[in-house]
């Protein structure tokens, strides 16, 4: 057979390397360099664009979308060297093929993240906004579709593109709202919780619905054509739930808790996406299809799906997924919406948009008596859009359902609908702050043996030893109320698809181990909390913060003060070194630790580690723990020599008190008796208090016990920071944060404090000048009123400050 080549349009093949610049060769005419080259631009417009919206809260999709269309040819691409250097015409089956292997793997991870179990026990009010926010968009859709159909969609084929509008005007993208209601803080609410159980059940909806409207935009020759593909498609679906149930629970089963997973069942799990993938495509559907079905079929517990989602996820949501934005914004051209009518049109589908699913959504919620503010949020939270969209509008272009102009309206629909969603739903909807008021709030009580409730919270698993050890302490005799322990797991809210497992487990906030809901999504660190909790008389209760780092303390305290807690107790932002040192993990820790100090509703202490007890646990017979309470005076100091009263309660621990007490000639005293004398009747009531807690404890001694008494008496600063290094040869060391007294202000003038907000004493122990490989707990006590706390940074801005104004 001859070819005419002459009229051939199709431009050369690409190699893949090059031999480089010196051999007189331009790297961008091969594929390799120019793949690098692109990837490279998408990821540093991308991220930039990310990084100037987050402070309108806004998902990373939204920059992801503007990135791809500024690339496309609605900016950028109008200068067609760029075009052509950058994204030419023969590199674009590279970057499609990447780009769709990317989403290959991404809906194998969404998928993975919707429960079909969870979507059985979706409630009737539920299930009817569900079905009311897919219904109306769907009709609303297909009645624009006629619209468009008779002025700017001329000649396409009229039933797939009924199909294809309401798929695109009905579609909720779970993804993106699950990381609007963490941005919002609102997952744990009614409104977050109904919102994310409806648009699971649209997600599987409208993928149901966009495999009916891909079949139907498949007719060929033969009307029978969609047919074959459709029940096609469904003997798949029917035979993978036969079968690939058994075969991911016989991998589960030889994947034991705690043991990394073997890499063959990664590589055979990964494996199977693709073949599942070629077959749909090869049916004619789309090859997303079968890795969504796999996704949905594998197991949602055990070590198995989340090393698949440790191993696949960074790779695609990081680096290949952005990839599909920019081959979806080089088919996007804003400049072919021109004219009055164009530009109605696109007022009309944003329109239609917007009311089909909030209006749907409000009247069905109405109906249900939720209150209209919640109504409007839940609305507007429906009609997030987001790479779902995207995904059936390329599915359309490329099915020639969409031409460019309906294509690009969609596209700048899309980008609109979830850019609004952010801002109005702040605006409208402000979950109440539900306050219990409740008196325990500090560890010194008349009664001690009311019941004790404390949040401990932990950024990672290196936390996890000395946490327990700290709550075995804790745990005392046979209290008539005991202990209860809310282990709150602090995570960063992050833009991987994983977060949205990160919402499963702030749902079961605060419920028990044994909680059905919490087998589903258990963890190493809940097994080591489960474990100990079955063996001691410790209530351990789950609970996770998904959230900003800036924004982390209010989940902290607004917990803490619903779980009427009278002691939350931090991480201190460093950790010990082989060499005894302390560096610093990240500094993000230490701010949350400060607006916890001056915002929470209970007693705080910050836990610095080095290691309480090591490996073994303080329950042992042959563990003999000693804890030393430093007491200079003051409320601080009072709160921590309570919880050392109640450590001592438990047959393994010795208690010391070392009372620090100024001599009659004390170095310094009449220069901060001046500082600390302001208020009399105030140093007299501190003072009186005091001593009643210091005769409480020497009434506890004759009685017998573990407690022991020293008292030093202290006539220079020096003396102190001798009888600190000396007494700090312990297990650990309960110190107050703001002692009072003489001997602790005369200390804090010649301590130089690099921590604050550990106090002038837990910065001395902290410090170079102390060696001990004691733990420290430092315990500020909740007084009701905010306690500021100055970094050292703030500190040096403060003092150039009032440098400057003294020199005016």
């Amino acid at each position: 057979m001859a070819l005419n080549v002459t009229g051939c349009p199709c431009p050369k093949p690409m190699q893949a390397t090059s031999t480089g610049i010196f051999q007189g060769e331009n790297p961008l005419e091969f594929a390799l360099p120019l793949l690098i080259i692109q990837i490279v631009l998408v990821l540093v417009l991308t991220r930039s664009l990310a990084y100037l919206l987050r402070p309108l809260r806004q998902p990373r999709v939204i920059a992801e979308i503007i990135g791809g269309v500024l690339l496309g040819p609605s900016a950028l691409g109008r200068n067609k060297a760029f075009l052509h250097a950058i994204f030419p015409p023969k590199s674009l089956p590279v970057l499609d093929t990447l780009a769709n292997l990317g989403l290959i793997f991404f809906l194998f991870l969404v998928g993975l993240e919707l429960d079909l179990k969870a979507l059985r026990k979706t409630g009737k009010k539920t299930m009817s906004i569900a079905v009311a926010g897919i219904s109306l968009p769907f009709a609303m859709g297909i009645g624009t579709s006629f619209i468009l159909r008779a002025t700017i969609s001329q000649g396409v084929s009229q039933g797939p593109f009924l199909v294809f509008m309401g798929v695109a005007l009905s579609i909720t993208a779970f993804p993106v709202l699950a990381r609007i209601l963490a941005e919002l803080k609102l997952l744990t609410t009614d409104v977050g919780r109904m919102a994310m159980s409806a648009a699971a059940v649209n997600d599987v909806a409208a993928w149901v619905l966009l495999a009916l409207a891909i079949a139907l935009s498949s007719t060929g020759k033969s009307p029978l054509i969609t047919l074959w593909v459709f029940l096609s498609g469904a003997a798949f679906v029917g035979l993978c739930i036969l079968i690939v149930p058994r075969i991911f629970k016989w991998m589960n089963q030889r994947c034991p808790d705690g043991e990394p997973v073997d890499e063959i069942y990664i590589c055979a799990t990964l494996a199977a996406v693709l073949a599942a993938a070629f077959v749909t495509d090869t049916i004619g559907i789309h090859a997303l299809f079968g890795a969504f079905v796999i996704g949905i079929l594998a197991p949602k517990e055990g070590p198995l799906a989340g090393a698949l989602v440790e191993k696949v996820e960074d790779l695609v949501s990081g680096l290949l997924l952005p990839l599909y934005f920019v081959s979806s914004g080089l088919k996007t051209n804003v400049a072919t919406i021109q004219g009055a009518q164009s530009w109605g049109l696109l007022g009309l589908v944003i329109l239609t948009a917007c009311f089909g699913k909030v209006v749907g959504t409000f009247t069905v919620s109405r109906l249900c008596k939720i209150p209209v503010n919640e109504a409007v949020a839940l609305g507007f939270l429906m009609n997030s859009k987001g790479l779902v969209e995207l995904i059936v509008l390329n599915i359309g272009k490329d099915r020639k359902v969409l031409n460019d102009q309906t294509f690009a309206i969609m596209v700048l629909m899309a980008l609109v609908t979830t850019f609004i969603t952010t801002p109005i739903v702040t605006a409208v909807y402000k979950p109440a702050k539900r306050t219990r008021a409740y008196k325990l709030r500090t560890i010194q009580r008349k009664d001690s043996t009311s019941q004790l409730r404390i949040m401990s919270c932990f950024h990672s698993n290196g936390n996890i030893p000395t946490m327990i050890n700290l709550i075995e302490a804790l745990r005392g005799t046979e209290k008539k109320q005991g202990l209860t322990v809310y282990a709150m797991h602090l995570m960063e809210l992050s833009e991987r698809s994983s977060a949205i497992r990160m919402i499963h487990k702030a749902r079961n906030n605060g419920l028990p181990f044994w909680n059905k809901a919490m087998k589903s999504d258990s963890n190493q660190v809940e097994v080591a909390f489960e474990a100990y909790g079955q063996l001691s008389r410790v209530q351990i209760r789950p609970m996770t913060a998904i959230s900003h780092f800036p924004d982390m303390h209010e989940d902290i305290c607004g917990s803490a003060e619903s779980k009427r807690t009278a002691l939350i107790i931090l991480p201190f932002h460093k950790h010990q070194r082989v060499d005894g040192s302390l560096e610093i993990a990240r500094n993000e820790y230490r701010l949350i630790n400060k607006k916890v100090l001056q915002n929470a509703p209970c007693s705080v202490g910050i836990l610095v580690d080095r290691g309480l007890g090591g490996t073994s646990h303080v329950a042992a017979s042959n563990v003999a723990s000693t804890i030393s309470v430093f007491f200079f005076g003051g409320p601080d100091d009072r709160e921590a020599l309570s919880l050392g009263l109640r450590m001592s309660e438990h047959p393994g621990i010795t208690l010391i008190i070392v009372h620090f007490r100024a001599g009659p000639n004390m170095e310094g005293g009449e220069i901060v008796a001046l500082d600390i004398t302001t208020d009399s009747s105030s140093k007299q009531d501190t003072k009186a208090s005091d001593e009643d807690a210091i005769n409480a404890v020497k009434q506890k001694m004759s009685k017998g016990g573990s407690v022991k008494y020293e008292e030093r008496v202290v006539k220079t600063s020096c003396d102190s920071v001798g009888i600190v290094n000396e007494c700090s040869r312990c297990t650990m060391v309960l110190v107050g944060r703001s002692p009072e007294g003489m001997v602790a202000a005369n200390l804090s003038l010649i301590v130089k404090n690099d921590s604050p907000e550990l106090g002038p004493v837990g910065g001395l122990l902290t410090s170079q000048e102390v060696s001990t490989n004691a733990s420290v707990l430092v315990i500020q006590q909740f007084s009701g009123e905010p306690k500021p706390v100055l970094l050292e940074e703030e500190e040096e801005d403060e003092e150039e400050a009032t440098d400057e104004t003294e020199t005016d």
